[in-house]
């Protein structure tokens, strides 16, 4: 899988605080997540720092490009309602940074 997942999405999985998760956003990135809309690097972390507080994990489970999507297929568990649940993690790039995730 690491041989066709671009190194900014593996950089984003691999991040374990939410300010190593925010410097793979690009300075004017998007995250969608539960259908709310976080805009800039300021958002995105105070959207990771709240996710910090719940205890889950990520197992991914495939990944494939969809024109300029990366899609990475995850299995969250955690202690939350509705665990484990499957998502798509959708990304598109700027460079090496994320310039949009959105989780469905």
């Amino acid at each position: 899988m690491t041989n066709t997942v671009p190194i900014a999405v593996l950089r984003y999985f691999a991040a374990r605080s939410p300010q190593a998760v925010v410097n793979c956003f690009s300075d004017d990135g998007t995250a969608m997540d539960e259908g709310n809309m976080y805009h800039g690097k300021a958002e995105i972390l105070q959207w990771r720092e709240a996710a910090s507080k719940i205890q889950f994990e990520e197992e991914i489970l495939s990944s494939r490009q969809d024109g300029s999507q990366t899609i990475v297929s995850c299995r969250l568990t955690g202690d939350f309602k509705g665990s484990p649940v499957n998502l798509d993690f959708c990304f598109e790039l700027d460079g090496d940074q994320v310039s949009r995730l959105e989780i469905a």
